[in-house]
């Protein structure tokens, strides 16, 4: 269990650093994630963009445990 919690660490420290390289690719921009703009308020939802996330880590789990 620690070094899962090691490693999902690293991972989000390495996505972290990378972020304004990876918000290039258009993540958290694609079709289906909910965005309500109003005077004053702005209300962002990424379904697509988390479905999308869990689906490739989903992936990746599932490669490395074979």
């Amino acid at each position: 269990m620690a070094r899962i919690l090691i490693i999902a660490g690293v991972v989000l420290v390495l996505a972290g650093l990378l972020w304004p390289w990876l918000s290039r690719l258009g993540l958290g921009q694609l079709p289906g994630d909910i965005v309500v703009r109003r005077p004053g308020f702005t209300f962002y939802f990424p379904i697509v963009t988390s479905l999308l996330a869990s689906a490739v880590l989903t992936l990746i789990l599932w490669f490395f445990r074979r």
